[in-house]
């Protein structure tokens, strides 16, 4: 069997910044805590868990991750982010699809890619 992702967990500066972007991306989220752990937000979908927890001296924003996102229409969502996202790589044709690159509120690299 082939290895399949199901989790991936962010440090983010401010949470509630980051789920708000994240909630505009269309992602839902729920607040959890495990035992004494640190209050996150967790998104699930489609069996892939998608996590923001706050930084710490121990575990500091890591910017070198990049996240990538296939959506449905990517210029439609751009307009939407305007506000909140910082647009890398405007909207253009690639081999994969309408793509694009923004930056969240933490300089996370966000790919946006909707595929026809």
């Amino acid at each position: 069997m082939e290895p399949k992702l199901n989790l991936l967990v962010i440090r983010c500066s401010d949470i509630d910044e980051s789920e708000s972007f994240y909630q505009a991306l269309g992602l839902s989220f729920v607040k959890h805590r495990h035992g004494k752990g640190a209050e996150h937000y967790a998104a699930e979908v489609e069996g892939f868990t998608f996590e923001l927890y706050p930084t710490t001296e121990k575990f500091p924003v890591s910017i070198g991750t990049r996240i990538g996102f296939v959506v449905e229409d990517v210029d439609q969502l751009l307009v939407q982010l305007d506000d909140c996202a910082k647009v890398l790589t405007a909207a253009t044709e690639s081999p994969w699809g309408r793509r694009a690159v923004i930056a969240d509120p933490d300089g996370y690299r966000i790919e946006l890619i909707n595929r026809c």
